[in-house]
């Protein structure tokens, strides 16, 4: 028996991670949609679509899907999709935010409320919990065969704004959102190689909560970030 409830294990972790992969795919499917439709089909000429390729290149997206992308977007009969972000007090007072990009608001705003009625986190007023946040350009890159003091000199020479050692692997290069695209363009021509670069909202400050209530929200971000139509979820919990 523990043999095979090993094995179901293994299976169900299988199983979920070829989900995020297959979700990872058509989050960054419709970044390249939206991209295209704000700014055209050249990459050269569109610093969205420039990340959304990169992005989809990480995630090993093949080139033929992202190029049939690129021509479907261009279609008059491709719908657009639209930006959405929900807020949400989760237990002890931790706040989520939620976003993605959806072509039905509906759906995505039904979804929510089942999210919150089964898992028991409550939906917010905009701008109730987004306060707490500060959207911000993060970078990752690879610690191996980098001199963190020289990458830290040229991360604010090319316009970063923060720069943080703190994980084992990676550097953390942060910047203001509008120069997002003009530090990893910077940085990448001078050898770097970017991972994850991205959007986020960052909390200010953190928030401390029992075991219990931290289980239940881990359980409620969980179940957000399976949503088809919720690509990203952030939160302010010490873990």
């Amino acid at each position: 028996m523990a043999g095979h409830s090993k094995w179901a294990n293994i299976k169900h972790k299988k199983a979920r991670a070829d989900a995020k992969r297959g979700k990872a795919f058509s989050t960054v499917t419709k970044e390249i949609i939206v991209a295209v439709k704000m700014g055209g089909g050249d990459p050269k000429m569109n610093p969205q679509l420039r990340l959304a390729i990169t992005k989809a290149k990480a995630i090993n997206l093949p080139n033929e899907n992202i190029e049939r992308n690129i021509k479907k977007a261009q279609s008059k009969d491709q719908s657009n999709f639209d930006e959405v972000a929900y807020e949400v007090y989760g237990k002890g007072g931790v706040g989520i935010i939620c976003r993605g990009l959806t072509d039905n608001k509906n759906r995505t705003a039904s979804d929510m409320r089942i999210a919150s009625n089964k898992r028991g986190g409550t939906i917010a007023a905009p701008g109730s919990v987004s306060f707490n946040f500060e959207k911000m350009g993060i970078m990752q890159i690879e610690k191996k065969d980098v001199d963190g003091d020289k990458l830290f000199e040229q991360a604010l020479e090319s316009g970063a704004v923060d720069f943080s050692d703190e994980p084992e692997e990676v550097f953390i290069v942060t910047t203001n959102p509008e120069d997002l695209y003009k530090v990893k363009d910077s940085l990448e021509e001078k050898g770097y190689k970017i991972n994850d670069p991205s959007l986020d909202m960052v909390p200010k400050t953190l928030i401390e909560c029992s075991d219990e209530d931290k289980e239940k929200n881990l359980a409620l971000i969980e179940y957000i970030e399976d949503l088809d139509d919720l690509d990203q979820v952030f939160h302010n919990m010490q873990l």
